[in-house]
């Protein structure tokens, strides 16, 4: 006998719990001061280091835990037979949100630099649980299509910006605070939204109207109201549909089920049906995609954003591991493989919280230039962000071995996650159909575009060379639908590739264009080139305890 337990546990990375989420992402960091106005800095500082330490605190990502172990239940009845259509949360999911709320997540239309502040607050939110961030996104994205309506935004938008949240089901008007929803797909129609057949009739009142039809997606269906879209006597028409009208009775909401997910488990996604629900106009008849759209614009930047958070996520706990996990007489975080495995994610990382703050920094401009420039560049960073989320939460997890692929790793919750926002609000052909719709129709957001990547010029001669081959690409229009994903492909590239050369730390640009620009290019993570400085690339995405 040698007296050595069997119960000793040795070489184990400690739990990555209590640390700020925000001060230890430089990249997040260096992104947010190079786009908020100096007089509201230090403000934004502190609200976003104070959100990235709750964020990284042991109590809230049990809170996300739980969240997802307990998900929502729909209950259709009361216990006497009344028809209530309610669902219900772990309190976890109801904490979450509240912080969420209380953090300024959907108040971005009405704060200083309040875009670039919220993109921040978003993506280290989606770190924590991704699945409240659906209700905060659609009441963000919300507000610009409320717009359309004067009166109604000046009812509703206040309500929607707020930092209280409020979960009673009551009278919107009694709340100082208020969540909504979207529903727009039906079952025929998926992203086809003109094949919708939910009929909208008028009422005596003018700008209201009953609506009957069927909602294949409905999200958040626990909010307070919903845009939806349905067919009004001039056409396809948009719809602020309450969830409990102003006398406090219940609108027709009938919610027919719960979707069961691959991921996205803590947060309601239903089928609802409308049998004479009411609802007000918003916009024009006719005319409900062009009121829709800015909506539809804001959640596709929270995609990007979102698979940016959760590909952090994944990169940090992989990093963290291989800092103290040992194996062949060292480190693994020193060993030549992974730390080529390693820097090619967190070079993945860098560049999705380089373009997304960009965006989000265009949006707090709302100048005619970046208006353009958002037109094309949000549909190519939705597409090529998004997809790039699932290979590195999966690569990820492998680094930590099977230990990576147990449910308490909190790995396993990431890649479930990790396909959704490819998905969702527009899979990968509409937004490369989008990205050509944009480039016959407005020729001002290519100009915006090749305008940002230009800033660039000369700084990297790979980088020249993929715009060139951009240029290429562009000026051949024979068959360019077939071609449409590489063709957006190379111009979210070139966008982050223009980003980093001109923010980035030398070693970060270099690896990148040599890596994703230029000819050396392996098909899979952990393939870059030799002669980089990956101890640098990788040293500056560790988390700090």
């Amino acid at each position: 006998m040698t007296g050595t337990s069997t119960h000793n546990v040795t070489n184990q990375p400690p739990p990555l719990a209590g640390y700020d989420l925000y001060s230890s992402d430089r990249a997040l960091v260096e992104a947010v001061e190079r786009h908020t106005d100096p007089a509201v800095l230090e403000e934004v500082r502190a609200e976003l280091s104070a959100l990235g330490t709750t964020s990284g605190s042991a109590q809230v990502q049990e809170w996300g835990a739980q969240a997802n172990q307990y998900p929502p239940r729909l209950r259709t009845h009361d216990r006497y037979g009344h028809r209530i259509d309610e669902v219900e949360f772990h309190p976890a999911w109801h904490r979450l949100l509240g912080k969420g709320v209380s953090a300024g997540l959907t108040g971005a239309w009405v704060r200083p630099a309040g875009h670039v502040r919220r993109a921040a607050g978003f993506l280290l939110w989606t770190q924590v649980e991704a699945g409240t961030c659906c209700p905060l996104s659609m009441t963000h994205a919300a507000v610009p299509a409320l717009r359309a309506d004067p009166e109604l935004a000046a009812e509703w938008v206040p309500r929607l910006t707020s930092t209280i949240y409020d979960q009673q089901l009551r009278p919107a008007g009694s709340k100082s605070g208020a969540l909504f929803g979207m529903g727009m797909t039906e079952k025929q129609a998926g992203s086809d939204v003109r094949a919708i057949t939910t009929e909208a009739r008028p009422l005596a009142e003018a700008g209201t109207y009953t609506l009957t039809g069927h909602k294949w997606f409905c999200s958040a269906p626990m909010s307070d109201a919903f845009l939806v879209l349905a067919q009004a006597p001039a056409g396809l028409t948009c719809f602020l549909v309450p969830r409990v009208l102003a006398d406090g009775s219940r609108n027709a909401f009938l919610i027919q089920r719960l979707k069961d997910k691959l991921g996205n488990r803590s947060n309601a996604s239903a089928e609802v049906e409308f049998d004479g629900t009411w609802a007000r106009r918003v916009g024009e008849e006719g005319r409900g995609v062009p009121t829709i759209i800015e909506m539809v614009a804001a959640t596709r930047l929270d995609c990007a954003l979102g698979s940016a958070g959760l590909m952090r996520q994944a990169v940090t706990q992989a990093i963290h591991h291989c800092a103290h996990r040992e194996a062949f007489g060292g480190k693994l975080i020193d060993k030549p493989l992974m730390r080529n495995v390693l820097a090619d994610l967190a070079l993945e990382c860098e560049a999705a919280t380089a373009l997304t703050l960009r965006l989000a920094a265009a949006c707090d401009d709302g100048g005619e230039q970046e208006r353009a420039f958002l037109r094309l560049a949000v549909p190519a960073a939705k597409y090529w962000i998004t997809k790039r989320c699932a290979p590195v939460v999966v690569e990820a997890a492998e680094c930590l071995g099977g230990n990576g692929y147990v449910e308490e790793s909190g790995l396993p919750r990431l890649v479930r996650e990790s396909p959704l926002n490819s998905i969702w609000e527009g899979a990968g052909n509409v937004q490369a159909l989008d990205v050509l719709r944009a480039l016959r129709r407005e020729p001002g957001a290519l100009d915006a575009c090749l305008t940002e990547i230009g800033r660039a010029h000369g700084a990297d001669h790979r980088l020249d060379r993929a715009v060139k081959d951009l240029f290429t690409e562009l000026a051949d229009l024979d068959g360019i639908e077939m071609r449409a994903r590489r063709l957006v492909e190379r111009l979210a590239l070139v966008l982050q590739g223009s980003l980093l050369v001109r923010h980035a730390p030398a070693e970060v640009a270099d690896a990148f264009c040599a890596s994703r620009l230029g000819a050396d290019r392996g098909a899979s993570f952990g393939t870059l080139p030799t002669g980089l400085d990956l101890k640098s690339v990788v040293e500056r995405s560790r988390p700090a305890l």
